[in-house]
């Protein structure tokens, strides 16, 4: 045999077996293979295990958002288990068979990629009180028993209310023992400061993408805007009070409600609470409006109205929503709002639960179109600077590096 003839036989048998490797494993162990045989460092490997849409709410958009960033899948090899059982609002807070088998798929993903692949990092979007704690905590456990250190990324808060229930306070500990966590804002740190160590948080605010600024309409009569599905605790019926309160001054306003029928409140309920104050003429409730619809209705309405006394509220997406629409907001000082709302400058923080305290601020914005315009050309500014998913992603890419090189370090 010649040596050309030994050099080919022997690239032959080579490619044979690289073939048979690649067909053996997944498309991100091909990509480690390439970086290996071109000497470059393998990116950091990371496992999400987050909801995704559907149903559309802030956990999974942002979960979205995350999945189809650039700035992380750029960065880090990305693996993604979807932990949402619902795939609609209505399933939410149901129990059914299809339930049952969606967890327990998801579990066996994520068992399977633990068993396959090893990770720098396990990221989880978990829920961090009640059933829904319960039903994360085995995929947080998991990640922990193949020995993988974990980010939590809390959308959500309610632990205080069952930190002294001890299984919860026994499955906390075991969840967020060493665990990095993620919240959206500072304020929410008092909720879970029983459990998490200061020194574990990282802070990374919301973002929402930018689309296109509607043009405002210049109304003979000024629009009011609630966007919210129909919830007592989102202050609802505050903002009728409000309303009333106003008529009775001698105010001409038209105040819109977008949002989905609950089984607090359906159509036939809003009706009667309207006519109970005396306020059919001036309020309309226009049902869910989405995309397009939905940015057109904030860009027309001069001032945003969020009353929220939630109390699992965290960031709401809405008011970054109107933000960017050069709409002013006026929302209370639950969860992070105070962080999205520069209050004097881009809107008003009131009082939960005082629809007195709420019209008074309503009031000075009827009464100035030129401070409602300064407050909405502030709101676009802070929403570039600060709220923008770009930025978002940006935050989430860093703090995630961060918490892989620190993992390295101890």
């Amino acid at each position: 045999m010649t040596d050309e003839g030994f050099h080919s036989s022997s690239k032959d048998g080579y490619f044979s077996i690289v073939l048979i490797w690649l067909v053996t494993y997944e498309q991100n162990d091909i990509q480690d293979f390439k970086n290996i045989l071109i000497m470059k460092d393998q990116k950091n490997r990371i496992l999400f295990i987050m909801p995704l849409p559907p149903p559309v709410h802030g956990s999974a958009m942002m979960s979205q958002y995350i999945k189809g960033s650039k700035a992380v899948n750029e960065k880090f090899l990305c693996d993604y288990v979807n932990l949402s059982t619902s795939r609609s609002m209505s399933e939410i807070g149901k129990k059914s068979p299809i339930k049952i088998f969606r967890f327990f798929n998801a579990y066996l993903k994520t068992f399977l990629k633990l068993c396959t692949k090893r990770y720098d990092l396990c990221y989880l979007a978990i829920t961090c009180h009640g059933r829904g704690f319960l039903k994360d905590t085995p995929f947080a456990l998991l990640c922990k028993l193949f020995g993988n250190r974990i980010v939590i990324h809390q959308h959500n808060k309610g632990m205080s209310k069952d930190v002294d229930k001890p299984l919860y306070k026994f499955l906390f500990k075991a969840v967020y023992k060493n665990a990095k966590v993620i919240l959206l804002s500072d304020r929410l740190y008092p909720d879970i400061s029983s459990i998490v160590d200061k020194s574990q948080v990282m802070i990374c605010p919301n973002g929402v993408p930018k689309i296109k600024q509607y043009p405002k309409k210049n109304n003979a009569v000024p629009r009011l805007l609630f966007l919210s599905n129909l919830i007592e605790s989102k202050g609802v019926l505050v903002l009728l009070d409000a309303c009333k309160i106003l008529k009775e001054k001698g105010y001409t306003f038209i105040c819109d409600f977008i949002g989905g029928e609950t089984k607090e409140i359906d159509t036939k309920r809003f009706e009667k609470d309207v006519a109970l104050r005396g306020v059919e003429s001036e309020i309309h409730y226009l049902g869910p409006k989405y995309k397009e619809e939905k940015y057109i209705q904030i860009a027309n309405s001069d001032i945003f109205i969020f009353p929220t006394y939630y109390g699992n509220e965290c960031f709401p997406l809405v008011l970054l929503e109107a933000m960017q629409q050069a709409t002013p907001q006026i929302s209370t000082a639950v969860g992070g709002i105070p962080d999205v709302i520069e209050d004097g400058e881009t809107g008003f923080i009131v009082k939960e639960r005082c629809p007195e305290y709420l019209a008074s601020k309503i009031e000075i914005l009827l009464k100035d179109p030129t401070l409602r315009e300064k407050m909405g050309k502030k709101s676009v500014e802070r929403f570039n600077d600060n709220f923008t998913q770009s930025k978002f992603e940006e935050n989430i890419a860093t703090i995630l590096t961060n918490a892989i090189e620190e993992n390295k370090n101890n």
